[in-house]
């Protein structure tokens, strides 16, 4: 028996296994690189199971040049497969057999529910698999002495986002990308015909991608399998509120059919039976359109390449710090955080929700996929019907305006479209403020209709306008003469510094102007990331999005022949979009302003870039963001590396400028600007109660909605870069670095 201090180096393989998704590469890659930096031995297996059956060639080491240029593939570079010899016992000895002789102690399992316990059905029989394995003949006991027991840590590779335990899976937010993508251009033809569409998703028995999709594209109607319509005669209600559309003035009417989608008896809800029902009840021009495996393809997004990157390091670094064998963990994403959670307990967690959603248990199914879940579908029901609620008799009627305030950021209007519907759906009523608070101060108003923001799901900018111009104290006296004669009773500013510090000034100034002394309230809307109180800010996932598929385009570009890029970003003197681009992008290095950069900074990665060309190397990339240094430029990067590449190499500057800003908003920006829009309405709604109403801006926090008092902001803030004192992001640089270096650090 070997002693603790006597075990033998850790030999860890990864596998992909089930359905592909994307960001599957990125996880490997981590797995691979961390491994190989820890000392460990590493393998890939190819094919999954099937792989591990097999053997031979199919179970290979792997290097760090091995899993080099693979962040931006979709799939999995190293194959999957489903394998029904490995669901026997004799596969399964086969697989032991294969990885006993290989010397694979560690396995990272990356699939759905199903390769997950066939994991740790491996891990259970093991010794038992080892002992008829010796006892056949077919292994020496010399080969089994000093190994561990086999460990299991499973990350979820599944586009469903099924899965308990984490909020998502690899591949879900990619899978929305392009649900939203098709959607948007579905909305585009039917909206020219007047014409009615069914768009069928993935997502077997959970519902996660048609509500989330349904949100994003301002979707009509949509059926998923937890919430099935709780009226029998489910289409006339369907046909009735379409019609109601119709009859409101829209012109393209979208319903999003879940593929697991049934009624309250059982019976499925098949996107053809949607078109029959609104061909033959309406009259409508219905066609159907079913994505299909188009949801798994394509380039990962950002989220998915940087949150499969830290899964994948988690991964190994809780195989490395665990006793071997021990209870299979599960690594995934809670409220923000990488947590390690017992695989199969989640793994039962999750064939529950089908299995209340097969008895007809609804309300169970529901409420277990969580609050956030039911709150998206709730809000959806809002802000989808044709028009709002009439008020009720005697409520009180609140004059809520409503402000942008700095640069543009992908999402406001999402924002701004999502709380006209739900203020005016309880009787309030909404003006906004055109170009932000120089409209304020100009009286230059405009009365929120339901049907005004008809189509800003989708719609990049800012259709009220904005700009980062701060109200003086001269124009104090303008601003509350309009809120009084307006009668306003409440302020919801959407966008970024100048926004908050805006309201913190009209919040200051409520003993010399009582027309201030009302609740307000601050959405964070910019692409750089940098307001305190929340993690992430509305239009910062837009931009990175943007990022990396420019740099995926520059370094397709650059691997033609050998070619270093320098690229600037925006965020100012917030090095988020940078770190976090350079992180999805594999940069090989990252200047940002927070940790600043020197002339030896320049020198040792200069050195380094020069060594990598000449040892083969036909890529470089260094992302630098915008004020990183005032000195040491880009121009002046890029007129540094071309002076010390010679004849190695050629190098190129990409100022990506304000197409960073542009676009559409992506997924992950039209839900949460949908949340917060919803949060704040409720706010304000609540405080115009309240004797002392407060002046705050809201967040998430650790995955939790959070508002904080605006007097916090010099507490909060670094006032003199413009961004929060406490950056969670900062904590994912050492892994950048890691990943991006040429090889591991102790060889």
């Amino acid at each position: 028996m070997t002693t603790e201090s006597e075990q033998p180096v850790r030999s860890i393989a990864v596998l992909t296994s089930g359905g592909d998704a994307p960001g599957m590469n990125a996880a490997v890659r981590a797995v691979v690189r961390t491994a190989l930096e820890q000392g460990a031995r590493v393998f890939a297996i190819r094919e999954g199971y099937e792989g591990m059956v097999e053997g031979g060639d199919r179970i290979q080491p792997a290097s760090w040049d091995s899993v080099g240029g693979v962040l931006h593939l979709g799939g999995t570079a190293i194959g999957t497969a489903r394998s029904d010899r490995f669901r026997t016992r004799e596969g399964r000895l086969q697989a032991a057999e294969n990885l006993v002789r290989a010397g694979i102690d560690s396995l990272v399992v990356i699939g759905g529910d199903g390769s997950l316990t066939g994991a740790d059905t491996l891990r259970q029989e093991w010794g038992s698999l080892v002992e008829e394995l010796i006892a056949a003949g077919r292994l020496e006991e010399t080969e089994t002495e000093g190994t561990h027991p086999l460990s299991i840590v499973g990350l979820v590779g599944s586009i469903d986002n099924d899965m308990a335990g984490t909020d998502m899976t690899i591949g879900t937010d990619t899978a929305l990308h392009r649900i939203t993508e098709a959607i948007d251009a579905i909305a585009s033809t039917a909206a020219s015909h007047q014409r009615t569409f069914v768009v069928e998703v993935m997502g077997r028995h959970c519902g996660y991608l048609a509500l989330m999709g349904a949100i994003s594209t301002g979707a009509s109607w949509v059926l998923i399998p937890e919430n099935p319509p709780d009226v029998d005669d489910w289409e006339a209600t369907m046909c009735a509120r379409l019609k109601a559309g119709r009859e409101a003035g829209r012109r393209d009417s979208i319903v999003v059919v879940a593929e697991g989608a049934r009624d309250r008896q059982g019976q499925p809800i098949t996107a053809e039976h949607v078109r029959k029902v609104l061909h033959e009840r309406l009259g409508e021009d219905v066609r159907v359109t079913i994505l299909g495996h188009v949801q798994r393809g394509g380039a990962p997004s950002a989220f998915d390449r940087y949150m499969s990157t830290m899964l994948g390091h988690a991964a190994v670094e809780e195989l490395l710090s665990s006793p071997p064998g021990g209870e299979a963990q599960l690594i995934g994403m809670k409220d923000n955080r990488v947590v390690r959670q017992p695989l199969m307990e989640l793994v039962e967690e999750t064939r529950e929700v089908a299995r209340r959603v097969n008895a007809g248990d609804f309300s169970g199914a529901l409420a277990l996929r969580g609050p956030r879940f039911e709150n998206n579908l709730r809000t959806l029901r809002t802000i989808v019907r044709a028009q709002a609620h009439t008020a009720t008799p005697g409520q009180k009627r609140l004059n809520i305006a409503l402000i942008h305030s700095g640069g543009p950021a992908p999402g406001m209007n999402t924002a701004v479209r999502a709380a006209v519907r739900l203020a005016l759906d309880q009787g309030h009523r909404i003006l906004g403020i055109r170009n932000g608070f120089r409209g304020f101060v100009e009286g230059d108003f405009r009365e929120m209709a339901w049907r005004s923001v008809n189509g800003w799901a989708s719609r990049g900018g800012a259709e009220l306008g904005t700009n980062r111009r701060v109200p003086g104290d001269r124009e104090l006296y303008a601003i509350a003469r309009h809120s009084e004669n307006e009668g306003i009773d409440a302020i919801l500013m959407v966008g970024g510094w100048s926004g908050y510090q805006g309201i913190h000034k009209l919040r200051a100034e409520r003993e010399r102007f009582p027309a201030f002394d009302i609740p307000m309230i601050c959405m964070p809307a910019s692409i750089n990331n940098n307001l305190p109180g929340s993690e992430i800010s509305i239009g910062s996932d837009s931009a990175l999005n943007s990022i990396v598929q420019a740099v995926d385009k520059i370094k397709q570009s650059a691997v033609a022949s050998n070619r270093c890029f320098v690229v600037e970003v925006m965020g100012r003197r917030c090095g988020y979009l940078a770190l976090l681009g350079g992180l999805a992008t594999g940069a090989e290095r990252v200047y940002i302003h927070e940790e600043g950069v020197t002339l030896a900074d320049l020198q040792r990665d200069l050195t380094s870039m020069v060594e990598g060309f000449r040892q083969g190397k036909r890529l470089g990339l260094v992302v630098r963001a915008e004020e990183a240094n005032p000195l040491y430029t880009t121009p002046f990067m890029y007129a540094l590396f071309e002076q010390e590449g010679g004849d190695l190499f050629d190098v190129r500057q990409a100022i990506l400028g304000h197409l960073q800003q542009g676009g559409d908003p992506s997924p992950f920006d039209r839900i949460l600007a949908t949340r917060f829009a919803d949060e704040c309405v409720k706010y304000l709604v609540r405080e115009a109660e309240s004797p002392t109403p407060d002046a705050v801006f809201i967040g998430v926090q650790e995955g939790k909605v959070a508002v904080t008092a605006i007097e916090d902001l010099p507490r909060l803030m670094d006032m003199a870069n413009e961004r929060p004192r406490d950056q969670w992001w900062r904590a994912l640089a050492p892994i950048a670095r890691l990943l991006a270096q040429p090889g591991p650090s102790g060889g």
